[in-house]
């Protein structure tokens, strides 16, 4: 069989998303081929959502995944969502089928099944987490299965991270203004902003605010070892990377692509040795 599936965000050159799915496809004896539609280069952004939608399921494509910073520009665009991504309020993946459009978050699932593998013991307490955008929403749903006893939130924009704190019950979520007085108590840092990838240099919080008792997440994979998670470690904090959330998310829509059960062991392996370089 042959699928034609991509990506649709911006400065997504680095993404390792076309050879996760490529690959795994090859393995299990089919031909996918996976675009990049990057709005950065092409001077587009989110409001082009609608005509770069039109045009690439005109182009047959089986579905495209969707990030930043399109994941929740995207929903009027769609004509059904998921349970999980109305729950998250974001969309990541979206399936074309007979017309429709319908729209999945995987992101949730995948930093779901990343923690449990990576941090299993790790104190559910209290967490800061940073970003309240797409990625943010889909970590806040998971950080609630996870059984996180209390989430902070702090977003550059202040409406949206109080926006996440109403939508998943106040009473287990905060918004904050200064990240530093709850990371300070906080058990666990999850970073969820762009801030640290490839082609957006830096680090969302100072390093000297992390301490060995701290464990560290973060959810860009490209590079593997961001600056946060290279501090981290300098510090002798517990540290989880984003590429089992990136490998695990993208099994998941390959399975909505394709309908194939892929082998999230052999993609995890596969992804692993090409980005330990």
């Amino acid at each position: 069989m042959r699928f034609l599936v991509g990506l649709i965000g911006s400065k997504i050159a680095a993404s390792g998303s076309p050879a996760i799915h490529e690959e795994e496809a090859r393995a299990l004896g089919h031909h996918l081929l996976y675009q990049l539609v990057d709005l950065h280069p092409r001077g587009l952004s989110a409001a082009d959502l609608p005509r770069l939608l039109d045009a690439v399921e005109l182009l047959g494509f089986a579905g495209v995944n969707i990030t930043h910073p399109c994941k929740q520009a995207v929903i009027p665009h769609l004509h059904e969502l998921s349970p999980h991504a109305r729950a998250v309020g974001a969309v990541n993946t979206v399936v074309f089928r007979n017309g429709r459009r319908l729209g999945h978050n995987t992101d949730w699932l995948g930093f779901h099944e990343a923690f449990l593998r990576g941090l299993p013991d790790a104190s559910r307490d209290s967490v800061l987490l940073l970003g309240a955008g797409g990625g943010g929403s889909a970590i806040c749903y998971a950080a609630m299965q996870l059984g996180i006893q209390r989430l902070f939130v702090f977003d550059q924009d202040l409406s949206r991270a109080e926006a996440l704190a109403r939508q998943f019950g106040e009473g287990r979520i905060s918004a904050v203004t200064d990240p530093l007085p709850a990371l300070r108590t906080a058990s666990g840092l999850i970073h969820a902003t762009p801030t640290g990838m490839t082609g957006q240099p830096g680090i969302a919080i100072a390093p000297e605010h992390l301490r060995p008792d701290l464990w560290v997440a973060d959810i860009v994979y490209f590079p593997l070892e961001t600056q946060l998670l290279r501090e981290a470690r300098l510090r002798g904090c517990r540290t989880l990377d984003g590429g089992g959330m990136a490998v695990f998310q993208a099994a998941e829509a390959f399975r909505l692509f394709t309908g194939l059960d892929p082998d999230t062991e052999r993609m995890l392996a596969r992804f692993r040795e090409t980005y330990r370089g």
